[in-house]
């Protein structure tokens, strides 16, 4: 098993770093701390997360396939490589339009 120290001294591509499963989304937690957290999530196509919101912002890279959020009602579609805002307080959802994974920061406000 490799140690902490280990782990943050190697690159590691996101996308490989979780993988799919048939009909269901997946959640890896990479860091966790008072002051935010980082997450990758793998979504099976036509999976989706229903509408919420949080206490804080979030950074969402989707780093394979392709996803639509709704952020207090419009539908915007992000892609591999590209990225997006979630404010804090916000309404939003998420749906897998195909197969996609994301990296999510989320960022305790103060």
């Amino acid at each position: 098993m490799k140690t902490k120290n280990e782990i943050i001294s190697v690159a590691i591509k996101a996308a490989d770093f979780i993988e799919y499963s048939d009909n269901s989304v997946v959640s890896k937690q990479i860091i966790k701390k008072e002051t935010g957290t980082i997450t990758l999530f793998a979504f099976d196509k036509a999976q989706s997360l229903s509408e919420h919101t949080t206490p804080f912002d979030a950074f969402v890279q989707i780093v394979d396939g392709k996803a639509e959020f709704i952020i207090d009602g419009k539908p915007v579609i992000v892609s591999k490589e590209e990225f997006i805002i979630l404010p804090a307080n916000i309404p939003h959802s998420v749906n897998a339009i195909e197969k996609f994974k994301m990296l999510i920061v989320m960022i305790k406000n103060k």
